[in-house]
């Protein structure tokens, strides 16, 4: 037994027992002829830094981890980082900024080798900062989604994909970064509030016979309109369906058309439809049979207006950005008569309504998101999506929590094209090659695409890369070392080039039920596909999780995961969303630092409500660490009395009522948590360990068997109590060890000599049998007791020194039994002792419990009246607090024009001062 220190120091056993960890390769899985059980870390960017949504992601994915791995199974925690390819890129061109040097200075291999050079110096912060917040990641098999092994895989399947019609070229409009030059993802794209206007535009018909009003918040792209569409049930329209007009500034004429798009209850009912630079107006374009290569793009890669097909842009507007294109635009068509004013309220002309537009940045260039059209390579989501819901409709995956099916399949159902093609330099280069002649050769190597061209065809490969969700969408398998078949990875240690690096028995797994035809199924991945479980924020749902399901299902033919649990946002304490520019982020390495990974871990888990966000609230944090100190000094008390670490697993015999009850709450506790880990919930778990340790052995077990003192001479705790009390320690260590396994392993060998790390100890077994129910009755009712006297004596003010003699009243045979047996606890823990006779007149204390009243008489003790007085000056104070509250909240014009949080606070005031009238009133009445 290694004596603990009086102060517990979270900072140093941190950093001591995770290097422990990982040198003694604790994380890697290593248990022959065990049940695998795997899981997958949604890579970081290898630029990024621990913020606190990875700390909650993570601290989820490592309770399971450690709990399967205690559980006996063979545990393997895939770790990794993604390449970022924007990201990465605008970090690596940062640098050159800042030394007067550009990218284009350099050949496109010289500046790839800058990236991988800085990736080698700089990258991978984050994986440090993990290991911080204790995750139990395989390091030994850390991946990369550049690896030459995971590379081999990127390309297989965008090959393969291709051959089978899956992968093609189109030109259709992207999210498109004048910042970056490049086409961007939903997920990279932030909207944001604008103060802009809404213009009222005429267009004249062609035959002079009147105009029609469109209205717009983008007159600049009026440039490249290529119609007006209308609603086919608005009868003010009908007789202008298939005129044309004549647009103001180019003169170009385009038709009048009719699509559902236009709501007649807007605006004029009439839309100036733009598809080379708007998504909706894209799609009335092609329903208006325009093919996309005929539809007009009037910006170049830097949103500057450009000349268009017809070269009907007058020269003054080339080269113009899309904001000084907007002004010249709008002067042009008031000057011509073309501008329908805007008369506000007061009467006042203008040239535009004022309106909050919701306007898309980029969100890592700042800069105005344009709708662009380009030639990009997508993926038939569609036809790949089938599968994937069908797993979901099936079972096959079980979507936690439940509710979140109904937005995957509203999303799946109804999947656009991916855009998988990205215009930057870092990244998987696209396997494909272009000859003069316009045709595309898509080949895993040059040398195909040569054989395919033929002999003296020149080739020149695609300039692209791929979009990194398109990489990480392999992660359940690619990381396991498919495509290949070689095994083990003849790679260097720690590599991630190649196949995963397992012990080979222990990965002797499931039967495919399903294999592959090429037989790439889970036998070649030794029972590590599918994965056991992914967790995941719901914010990557449809970018990460559903492209998992669609690749896994086609190249695995079986899920890539059975369970998929996705958590909610960790918000501020006020509710918002963190955002850099509310200032409002919370860095949890800062948290680490006051407070300890352990106390940041528990309050990650016991907040996490399936898929609930959380609020942030670093008191909670702080009361998290002051449950770990509570534990350490709980263990300080059982080593200051002979109590040690436990030789067995299973519960000592006991005899005592207090042992019996305490051995019954431990395995309640067991079971509990069990059931919560079960259904995936954290808070469950968490709260049931935590108010066992706190409430039940902290608060009541330690006191019941703590020695008694009799005048100098100090008692001892009896040794059945010694072995049953170290018995319910190990439980404790295990039971926490997921939640906060540094202060646990800590625990663990300060205990005691132990054969090994808690990391690798055995999780308690809930046997039943062990419960004594008329024990654990018996010390619940001295509980319950205990505690009403106690809150009794309080409310009346009476010290807890004082002693005072208890008469009990109607106290049945089965009571009369309990308080004979336990009169030694009721006259130390209530500081009461037991009168015979009856009870003396006048007032007194009364407490019931199961119909046996117990009296306290109060002469001598208290001055009666005047605690009646002030009982009662308190209840009339509470009650007309409360009154008053109620008034409030029961007024309308309050609840509805009062902002949230004071309503909130008058509700939680009003409850607090409800609450406070009963109690004092409670007290009152006891007086008798």
């Amino acid at each position: 037994m290694t004596e603990l220190a009086k102060t517990f120091d979270p900072a140093e056993i941190e950093q001591r027992w995770y290097a422990h960890w990982e040198t003694e390769g604790l994380f890697h899985p290593d248990r022959p002829g065990a049940e695998p059980w795997t899981i997958v870390n949604p890579p970081p960017n290898v630029t990024g830094s621990l913020h606190i949504g990875h700390a909650l992601d993570n601290t989820l994915q490592d309770i399971l981890t450690r709990h399967a791995r205690l559980q006996g199974k063979d545990a393997l925690w895939v770790v990794g980082t993604d390449h970022a390819g924007i990201a990465t890129q605008m970090v690596v061109e940062r640098q050159l900024n800042e030394r007067q040097d550009k990218r284009t200075n350099y050949t496109r291999e010289q500046f790839v080798e800058k990236v991988w050079a800085w990736k080698e110096e700089s990258g991978g912060e984050i994986t440090q900062q993990l290991r911080r917040l204790g995750c139990s990641m395989d390091w030994a098999n850390e991946r990369f989604t550049m690896d030459e092994g995971f590379s081999k895989a990127v390309l297989k399947v965008f090959v393969d994909l291709h051959k089978e019609g899956l992968i093609y070229r189109d030109k259709r409009l992207v999210n498109w970064d004048p910042g970056l030059g490049t086409a961007i993802s939903d997920l990279e794209v932030e909207t944001r509030e604008i103060k802009g206007s809404f213009w009222r535009l005429r267009y004249p018909l062609a035959d002079g016979s009147g105009f029609i009003e469109v209205a717009t918040t983008r007159p600049e792209t009026m440039l490249a309109d290529m119609a007006v569409a209308v609603n086919a049930a608005d009868e003010r329209y009908t007789h202008l369906v298939g005129k044309q007009v004549r647009l103001p500034i180019t003169g170009r004429l385009i038709p009048i058309i009719t699509d559902d798009h236009a709501d007649p209850e807007l605006g004029s009912g009439a839309v100036k439809i733009t598809p080379g630079h708007d998504f909706n107006d894209f799609e009335v374009g092609k329903r208006a049979g325009i093919a996309a290569g005929a539809m007009l793009n009037m910006l170049d890669a830097k949103a500057q207006v450009v000349q268009v097909a017809d070269e009907l842009i007058p020269d003054v507007f080339l080269g113009l950005t899309t904001a000084e294109a907007r002004k010249a635009v709008v002067a042009q068509l008031k000057a011509e008569g073309f501008l329908i004013p805007h008369i506000d309220k007061d009467g006042e002309e203008h040239d535009a309504e004022p309106r909050t537009i919701q306007t898309p940045y980029g969100d890592r260039s700042g800069v105005v998101i344009e709708p662009w059209l380009t030639d990009q390579w997508y993926v038939d989501a569609a036809t790949l999506a089938k599968p994937a819901i069908e797993a979901v409709r099936s079972g096959a995956i079980e979507i936690v929590p439940k509710t979140w099916e109904k937005t995957y399949f509203n999303w799946m159902e109804n999947i656009q094209p991916w855009c998988v093609s990205r215009q930057l330099w870092w990244g998987h280069r696209i396997p494909a090659w272009f000859a003069e002649d316009g045709s595309i050769h898509v080949a895993l190597t040059e040398a195909d695409a040569q054989a395919q061209a033929g002999k003296g065809v020149a080739l020149r490969q695609d300039n692209d890369v791929l979009d990194t969700w398109f990489s990480s969408a392999l992660w359940p398998f690619a990381t396991m070392g498919w495509p290949d078949s070689s095994y083990p990875s003849p790679s260097g240690e720690g590599q991630g080039v190649g196949p995963l690096r397992l012990t080979e028995p222990a990965l002797a797994g499931r039967p495919h039920p399903n294999p592959s035809p090429e037989g790439e199924g889970l036998n070649t991945l030794h029972g590590r596909y599918p994965n056991d479980v992914l967790i995941s924020g719901f914010d990557i749902l449809f970018f990460w999780d559903a492209r998992m399901m669609m690749q896994g299902l086609h190249f695995m033919k079986d899920v890539p995961f059975k369970k998929l649990y996705l958590h909610g946002l960790v918000r501020a304490a006020d509710g918002q969303k963190m955002s850099k520019s509310k200032g409002n982020v919370v860095n949890p390495l800062g948290l680490i630092d006051k407070y300890g990974a352990d106390a940041l871990r528990f309050f990650m888990a016991a907040m996490e409500s399936q898929g609930r966000d959380i609020k942030m609230d670093e008191k909670r944090v702080e009361g998290y660490r002051n449950f770990a100190t509570k534990l350490w000094n709980a263990c300080r008390f059982a080593q200051s009395n002979g109590i040690g670490a436990s030789s067995s697993a299973i519960a000592p015999d006991a005899t005592l009522a207090v042992n019996k009850w305490i051995i019954a709450e431990t395995i309640g506790c067991v079971q509990a948590v069990d059931l919560a880990l079960a259904d995936l919930r954290f808070d469950g778990a968490a709260n049931a360990v935590y108010q066992f340790v706190w409430s039940r052995f902290c608060d009541w077990y330690l006191e019941l068997i703590k020695p008694v003192f009799d005048g100098d001479e100090k008692g001892s705790i009896d040794p059945e109590s010694k072995l049953v009390a170290g018995w319910v320690i190990d439980q404790i260590l295990v039971l926490l060890h997921p939640f906060m396994p540094f202060i646990t392993e800590e625990l663990w060998h300060a205990m005691g000599a132990r054969e090994n790390d808690l990391i690798v100890a055995q999780w308690p077994m809930a046997d039943a049998q062990s419960i004594d129910p008329a024990a654990s009755k018996e010390i619940d009712w001295l509980i319950r007791l205990v505690s009403e006297v106690r809150a009794a004596r309080n409310e009346l003010g009476i010290a807890p020194g004082v002693r005072m003699a208890v008469h009990v009243l109607d106290a049945s045979s089965e009571t009369t039994a309990r308080i004979e047996r336990q009169t030694a606890a009721i006259a130390r823990l209530a500081r009461i002792d037991v009168a015979t006779g009856a009870a003396p007149s006048g007032g007194a204390l009364q407490v019931v419990v199961d119909a046996t009243t117990f009296v306290l008489p109060l002469e001598g003790v208290i001055d009666i009246a005047a605690e009646r007085a002030r009982l009662i000056k308190g209840i009339e104070a509470a009650a007309k607090e409360r009154d008053a509250l109620a008034g409030r909240l029961g007024n309308p014009s309050f609840v509805e024009r009062a902002k949230p949080e004071a309503v909130e606070k008058a509700r939680a005031d009003h409850a607090d001062k409800a609450a406070e009238a009963e109690r004092l009133s409670a007290a009152l009445a006891r007086l008798g």
